[in-house]
């Protein structure tokens, strides 16, 4: 089975809500809500993989900073590694590749949201760094 390294930004506005992205339908796991990012390629670290993938797949710059926590799930066709890192946005024009929507939501509307199941541990992980 396949195993994917992912990173995963954790991205809070000044009202401390959390930027959540909707993968366009088409894509692997399509439909479900995430933290934004993508793969890590070889040679690449942590944070600087997330800054580009920010990049490429939203047009936002970004500066990763704190590891939030990480966690592996394993899906029926391959496994992730997903690493989560609370990340500052530096620019807001956003441009959507990969998502179709996102949202800024309050911490306790998670649930009302249909995530990708590698991406649920981290948002228990973000009680810590909220209240």
């Amino acid at each position: 089975m396949k195993t994917i390294e992912v990173v995963a930004a954790v991205i809070f506005d000044s009202q401390k809500r959390i930027l959540i992205a909707k993968r366009k339908i088409e894509k692997s796991l399509g439909g479900k809500w995430e933290f934004p990012g993508g793969k890590i390629e070889d040679g690449e670290d942590h944070r600087s993989a997330l800054e580009r993938e920010l990049m490429e797949e939203m047009n936002i710059a970004t500066k990763a900073n704190r590891f939030i926590g990480s966690n592996t799930h394993h899906y029926p066709n391959f496994t992730i590694n997903l690493y989560a890192y609370k990340t500052e946005l530096l620019s807001s024009e956003f441009k959507l590749v990969d998502h179709d929507l996102i949202k800024w939501i309050e911490y306790n509307d998670f649930e009302n949201y249909d995530f990708a199941e590698a991406d649920i541990p981290i948002v228990q992980k973000l009680k810590s760094f909220l209240f």
